[in-house]
């Protein structure tokens, strides 16, 4: 029988992994007496050790560049570095965190899909397919702008589905998301933890997403795998996401697994997905299979996870068309997060797509990038000072903290809740008739939670 360990790629995966399991983890050799920086390592997902010291001296850094900051950043191997340390403008891509968030909802159809169908089972089929594919947007290298407290994303414009996130901490860093349509609602609680290693980060997704189909109130639980980034400061950037997903099915106790590969020698492996959907009995149902910067496919099996007679694969998810030699590897779709096509009419002042410094790089302005970056840092800095002085809690505008603390794979979580504040707010300014067009040039980037933040 197939069981939980589809990692080991189980009845009809266990001839294709077992090909590869001799080949282990990607090629790697250690920069040291290469370029003179002690215990580095540059790992290259498409070559040999070989071409290490070529490998290392590529990438977006400059020599000079490259030497200061990890002459700043080695002090911090070991540490969870997300709120210690400030990076450069030019390794970000200009969009915000929160609006990485919203790239979720790309192929919401999928969601529809799964709340129309009778089958339990292929409903896991394509709500686990719809959590695979921002995958392929996470494989982008360059680093989105990390939220400023307060700050907001709303989109609307893309299947019926309306969008609302919000930065609710900044020590530690969390951001709470709420999507919702016809067919399904969409909450999420998010607190990344990372570990430096030099040069590379491991990235562990402490949170909760939940998603909740409404015609039949079924409720799944998402666990995605962690990822890593190699080549931080010497090579080429390029990111993995070996491990589990499990979705689970709450209400029924079904669920699936979704083993990513690990990228193996020259490659091997890399973007590969494959598992299983099992009963509450863990007996597997469908397999499925695919690439997840490609495609999703299924196909019925049997008790052994063996493809059952007469069945044959059958896609369920397949990436769309993006534009060619686009510098930020944009799909149309995240094109559109950064555009006011997916805008509300009234646009809250908080909102990613008006921080000055995203705007700036959007437009190609790495100077003017760079210097409000530090604007925007150096206020948020003020905040809390005087929010200590005045002895004030931060409190969010679009969710509630609750008592519940769920446990994660990587530490316990405090759930954020949606407090439903902003469906009543958006109906009211959608029925305003003083909506004027946005210009993100004119229209300041406002977050804060003190007016006179900016003189202090």
């Amino acid at each position: 029988m197939a069981s939980d360990g589809s990692k080991q790629g189980g009845g009809f995966f266990a001839s294709i992994a077992a090909g590869w399991s001799t080949f282990g983890s990607a090629m790697s050799k250690s920069v040291n007496g290469l370029l003179g920086y002690e215990g580095l390592e540059v790992v290259n997902p498409e070559g040999s050790t070989e071409d290490a010291e070529d490998e290392a001296r590529r990438g977006r850094w400059k020599q000079e560049e490259r030497d200061n900051y990890w002459k700043m950043m080695q002090k911090y191997i070991g540490a969870d570095v997300q709120s210690l340390v400030t990076l450069p403008v030019f390794i970000s891509e200009p969009n915000s965190v929160l609006q990485r968030m919203a790239e979720l909802m790309e192929y919401s159809h999928l969601l529809d899909l799964a709340d129309e169908c009778e089958d339990p089972y292929m409903r896991l089929v394509y709500a686990s397919s719809w959590a695979l594919s921002i995958y392929f947007a996470y494989r982008r290298a360059w680093k989105p702008f990390n939220p400023v407290l307060g700050e907001t994303f709303e989109m609307v414009n893309h299947g019926g589905v309306t969008f609302i996130a919000e930065q609710v901490s900044h020590h530690p860093p969390m951001s709470a998301g709420h999507a919702e349509n016809e067919h399904f609602i969409y909450d999420v609680t998010s607190k990344l933890r990372t570990k430096f290693l030099g040069n590379s980060i491991d990235v562990y997704p402490v949170g909760r997403t939940r998603v909740t189909l409404k015609r039949d109130g079924v409720v799944l639980d998402l666990v995605p795998p962690p990822t890593k980034v190699h080549n931080l400061i010497f090579g080429r950037t390029w990111i993995d996401s070996p491990g589990d997903m499990v979705m689970t099915n709450l209400t029924t106790g079904d669920k699936v697994v979704l083993y990513f590969q690990p990228c193996g020698w020259f490659g091997a492996g890399r973007y590969e997905v494959d598992g299983y959907v099992y009963d509450a009995a863990e007996q597997p149902k469908i397999l499925m299979t695919g690439k997840w910067n490609e495609s999703m496919s299924y196909q019925p099996c049997d008790s052994e996870g063996e493809p059952l007679p007469g069945t044959e694969l059958k896609e369920v998810w397949r990436v769309a068309d993006a534009p060619e030699d686009d510098k930020y590897q944009y799909t149309y779709f995240t094109h559109k997060l950064n555009s006011f096509d997916t805008a509300p009419k009234k646009l809250l002042p908080s909102d990613s797509r008006l921080r000055p410094d995203r705007y700036a790089l959007e437009k190609g302005d790495l100077s003017k990038a760079g210097s409000e970056k530090s604007r925007l840092e150096e206020r948020q800095r003020t905040e809390k000072r005087i929010r200590e002085a005045k002895d004030d809690m931060f409190t969010p505008k679009w969710f509630d903290l609750s008592d519940e603390v769920t446990p994660t794979p990587w530490g316990d979580l405090e759930v954020y809740r949606y407090n439903g504040k902003y469906s009543e707010l958006r109906a009211t300014l959608d029925n305003s008739e003083s909506l004027g067009e946005i210009n993100p040039e004119t229209t300041k980037f406002n977050p804060w939670q003190y007016e006179d933040s900016a003189a202090e």
